[in-house]
């Protein structure tokens, strides 16, 4: 299951009866955004994406909640459950020479999907069927003042396109935007990702101008590929192209030398100057309280295409559960494998809601030697933008680390902090207000594994859990409707 853009994916979730259509005029201050979070938080059956076809001061609907599910966020990537990813991927990284002729040949179709998976330039696309260069101005599209105490509007869902000055590789990132005024926003990309390193080389090769596209929808799995922490010199795009079987269109911008998705449903085209930087935020984010105001870059518009019947695609960030949740589970899901590579004593691994993906996360291990469980803690604080994660909690391989009742048990239990926590520092998101100061701060590690002689130095021996013997559970289960205890 793949899509060719998101109205083909739109169509599967009417289908699928989840999505809904408001024909009601709604305001895009603040409005949209408690309509979406009363669904979020609701009950299961009405956590539905919705498609706003009349929002007040706009001449574009608007549509959010797409991702808003675990099943809508399978269904984005080609899969019916999220753990699928990380299967597809493990069969992509399994280096072992295949058996049987069979075998072989299912190996070769697997990098050939590999090798279709680029990126693919056309001359037209969807995204241009109308063009404004004279005076482009982004005043029609709704974009959503979120929270009440928020800087301004802001685009929250693009997907923001540049290239390395020096190496002319793509970085695709999403990155919120404030809107100063009709042809000016503000960038905030934060100092860790692609597009900060690549306005820090433009700097350093005395650039005057950063070419910069922002592509608002796409199709699903090309939307998500910008949230996706991929190491530096990995195209998101092919990325995209890999996990919907098939390249990626892209289409060469109007005023800008870069190319963006051909099935896009709005592009801004224009450029920042490594040299400007103007004050952005507060802003509501995903960890629940207001951002900071910082200085980041300006982005100043060139042109804006679109397609005639474009949508706006958005979506809301606040404390959670929120849409983007599912988002960074999937992220979970497909790149447990890679992380595997680099440790392979990790079992499962789970970034909680509660957590905003960099506050908390939690892995199951074999623990097979003294001191694995600080080697698990270390390797994962230097792996990418796991560098970020503000508290690692280590748990034994039979612990569900999806049952945050039984790791909870488990921390309370089976920890002694004089031992068993480890504080070092380090790098800290920049949306971490807690941090000693912006952008660095201390970091936790969690030992919550048992401790035994001769592995681990205890003076006194682990106790054995509480378990109902098996012939007992089998006699209480048989009789169940004999005590008439049954609802």
């Amino acid at each position: 299951m793949s899509f060719h853009d998101l109205r083909e994916f739109l169509t599967l979730l009417e289908d699928r009866g989840q999505l809904r259509r408001v024909d009601a005029p709604v305001r895009r201050e603040l409005e949209i955004t408690e309509i979406c979070d009363r669904l979020v938080k609701g009950p299961k059956g009405q956590n539905h994406a919705l498609l706003f076809e009349h929002v007040e001061g706009a001449a574009l609907p608007l549509l959010i909640n797409a991702f808003g599910t675990e099943e809508r966020m399978a269904w984005a990537l080609g899969v019916e459950r999220l753990d699928e990813l990380g299967e597809k991927i493990k069969g992509l990284l399994d280096l072992k020479m295949p058996g049987s002729v069979l075998d072989k040949m299912r190996k070769g179709l697997e990098l050939l999907d590999v090798a279709r998976s680029g990126p693919r330039s056309v001359k037209s696309g969807p995204c241009q069927e109308i063009i404004e260069t004279e005076r482009p101005s982004v005043a029609a599209l709704p974009i959503l003042w979120c929270w009440p105490k928020d800087a301004g509007y802001y685009i929250t869902f693009p997907l923001v396109i540049t290239r390395d000055p020096v190496t002319g590789l793509r970085n695709v990132g999403t990155y919120r935007i404030q809107v100063y005024d009709e042809r000016t926003l503000g960038l905030h990309w934060q100092t860790h990702k692609g597009g900060a390193e690549h306005e820090r080389e433009a700097r350093r090769a005395g650039k005057e101008r950063i070419p910069v596209a922002i592509a608002l929808g796409a199709d699903p799995a090309t939307m998500y590929t910008g949230t996706a922490p991929l190491p530096p010199g990995l195209d998101e795009i092919m990325l995209a192209g890999w996990l919907r079987g098939k390249g990626v269109e892209m289409v060469k911008c109007r005023t800008i030398d870069l190319e963006v998705p051909a099935q896009a449903e709005i592009v801004l085209e224009g450029y920042c100057d490594p040299a400007e930087s103007r004050v952005e935020g507060p802003f509501g984010d995903h960890t629940g309280y207001y951002s900071l105001a910082n200085p980041y870059p300006v982005f100043h518009l060139t042109a804006v295409t679109r397609r005639r019947d474009a949508i706006y695609p958005t979506i809301i960030v606040g404390r959670p559960p929120m849409e983007d949740y599912w988002l960074g589970k999937a992220t979970e899901r497909l790149f447990l494998p890679l992380i595997r590579m680099m440790l392979p004593e990790i079992v499962d691994m789970n970034m909680p809601a509660e957590g905003v993906f960099h506050n908390l996360v939690i892995v199951s291990v074999k623990k097979r030697y003294p001191g694995q469980v600080r080697k698990v803690m270390y390797g994962l604080w230097g792996l990418g933008l796991l560098m970020l994660a503000k508290n690692v909690v280590v748990v034994d391989e039979w612990v569900n680390v999806h049952d945050l009742s039984e790791v909870a048990w488990r921390v309370t239990n089976s920890i002694d902090p004089a031992r068993d926590l480890v504080i070092v520092e380090g790098p800290s998101d920049d949306l971490d207000h807690a941090a000693l100061r912006h952008r660095y701060g201390g970091k936790l590690g969690i030992d919550a594994t048992e401790k035994r002689a001769p592995l681990d130095r205890v003076e006194q021996p682990w106790p054995e859990e509480i378990r109902m013997s098996e012939e007992v559970r089998q006699r209480v289960a048989m009789r169940w409707r004999e005590y008439g205890l049954e609802s």
